[in-house]
């Protein structure tokens, strides 16, 4: 737990900005639904932006970062509450009123009334601004090489052939999937506001669980062998208050690094670098 207190006044002292190359070890898939399918595609396409090129979204980046790390906490489940109670689509969070909670103050608290898994329904607390942004990734085109282009089944992506077998009448049922492929790199920028002197401690929280997330899987099918990734080349930078009121000087903290590089920093000597 951090040693934030509820005595523990907001003020704004500036923005760590985190920047990385996310990389596919293997096939990556972020669903996009099934709203249009077309003749002769994958039954499963993946999210893509506006020009058909897919990316990993902020939101999916976010979710998995916080899921590892109510994990990691070894958080009760009676903490949680549900975001979503529609049947078979049950969406459940870890909430609490604890001022010291880093889970809640790096992703925000709602203050609404909220129905607990293990107990009864009740009205929401304290109210707590997330320090942790994480932004849509977007591809890197030159990483899908000439090469890898002569193999794929579409321009960017391929198509994971998949055969779900009856353990009873031996009867298959196959489906389709498509991946952005092993090799493809995506610019991942998460940004943490530094409101207080103890959000300083939570750097360290996003240096675990982007490690934990290595050895983890993003997207879906991660026991089926995608969505293993990796990061490297981590850039992190300070953005004072005087940066933005002033035009004050960025800071370089860190470049061309890796996690294990980005943890040290944040557990000896981040506090005295955001300054």
């Amino acid at each position: 737990m951090s040693s934030h207190t509820a005595q523990t006044e907001i003020k704004f002292q500036g923005k760590l900005v985190i920047e990385a190359d996310l990389t596919c070890e293997t096939g990556l898939h972020i669903g996009a639904g099934k709203g249009s399918l077309e003749i002769g595609g994958a039954d499963n396409p993946v999210v893509k932006d506006a020009f058909g090129r897919p990316y990993v979204p902020g939101s999916s980046l976010r979710g998995k970062l916080r899921s590892l790390l109510e994990q990691a906490a070894g958080l009760n489940p009676s903490t949680m509450v549900y975001l979503s109670r529609r049947r078979g689509q049950e969406v459940r969070i870890h909430q609490t009123d604890k001022p010291n909670d880093e889970i809640c103050l790096l992703f925000g608290r709602n203050p609404q009334r909220s129905e607990r898994v293990g107990g009864e329904a009740q009205d929401g607390g304290v109210a707590t601004p997330a320090r942790l942004a994480v932004f849509d990734a977007p591809l890197d085109p030159d990483s899908i090489t000439a090469q890898m282009r002569e193999n794929l089944d579409d321009e960017l992506t391929e198509v994971k052939s998949e055969n779900a077998v009856d353990r009873i009448t031996s009867q298959g049922s196959p489906r389709t999937l498509e991946r952005v492929p092993a090799g493809a790199r995506f610019k991942v920028r998460l940004v943490l506001d530094i409101l207080c002197d103890e959000d300083k401690e939570l750097v360290a929280k996003v240096a675990e669980g982007l490690r934990m997330l290595e050895d983890d899987s993003l997207g879906g099918g991660g026991s089926r062998g995608n969505g293993r990734v990796k990061f490297s080349s981590v850039k992190a930078s300070w953005r004072g208050k005087s940066y933005y009121s002033e035009g004050g000087d960025e800071k370089a903290l860190l470049a061309d690094a890796d996690l294990a590089a980005f943890l040290k920093l944040a557990k000896n000597g981040i506090a005295a670098e955001l300054s």
